[in-house]
């Protein structure tokens, strides 16, 4: 009996039966007048969508990464203010959050710019997409940070011993010994979040930002194509997030051949 072939070498009939069904259904619309109306009318939410995913998964990461080294920090304080921060965002919704940064914490922040005396602002010069983009980060960053503290700590402390011991600084053990390894842990569980944030980069469309998601809402209310509408809002995820995992397997494979090379 022969051994079953590893998984990255047997042939991805998934996607090609994938990209069948995706090549077909984007033809289907082309072909029909009022589907490729749509489509071209939500093409132009399609970046807003990545404006919104790209800057907000950037800034969620580079705050991630602080919390995860303040959880990691010698400092009590540190590590306790990071802790808090991290259960009280992970135990609200992003949906709530999103209202609640919109409505709430956006005019608060408005009110207290005004009070410290800088320049008069208004509310509304606070654009209803980054009230949205900076929930998101708030929302994210919380996640990002358990995968970046889980990453930092499966680095074997004895390397980092030793590079101390040759009298390497903490930030150059951090920066080439500690990160560089830990990169790989870190990678597939943020790949994962940046393709769940383009999911949930839709959420914005309830404070009206005009994205793939309210542009297809918008549209299905006054064309009453609800089935072709909410088709075409779909076949974009689908293909954005398609797209985004197979960029994300091929960057993992690459590191590892890297490692296996080294």
């Amino acid at each position: 009996m022969s051994a079953p072939s590893k998984p990255d070498r047997e042939f991805p009939w998934w996607l090609l039966a994938l990209a069948v069904l995706l090549g077909t259904a984007y033809a289907v619309i082309l072909l029909d007048d009022g589907a490729r109306q749509v489509l071209v009318t939500l093409r132009r939410g399609v970046w807003i969508t990545i404006l919104v995913t790209v800057t907000g998964f950037a800034a969620a990461s580079l705050v991630g990464l602080g919390l995860a080294l303040m959880s990691l920090s010698r400092s009590v304080l540190a590590r306790q203010i990071a802790r808090f921060y991290i259960e009280i965002i992970r135990g609200i919704p992003i949906l709530v959050l999103l209202l609640y940064v919109a409505f709430v914490l956006a005019p608060a922040l408005i009110a207290l710019w005004n009070w410290v005396g800088l320049p008069e602002a208004r509310t509304r010069d606070f654009p209803l997409l980054w009230r949205a983009v900076l929930a998101l980060v708030i929302a994210y960053s919380s996640f990002i940070a358990e995968v970046f503290r889980a990453g930092l700590q499966s680095v074997d402390t004895g390397q980092i011993e030793a590079a101390k011991a040759l009298g390497l600084k903490r930030r150059h053990v951090f920066r080439f010994i500690v990160l560089p390894q830990a990169i790989r842990t870190i990678l597939p569980p943020l790949g994962n979040d940046f393709i769940a944030m383009v999911k949930d980069s839709s959420l914005v469309s309830v404070v009206g930002v005009l994205d793939i998601a309210q542009l297809g809402k918008l549209t299905a209310a006054g064309n009453f194509r609800y089935f072709e509408t909410y088709n075409v809002v779909a076949l974009l995820y689908l293909t954005m997030t398609v797209l985004l995992s197979l960029g994300l397997r091929r960057m993992e494979r690459a590191l590892e051949r890297r490692r296996d090379r080294g």
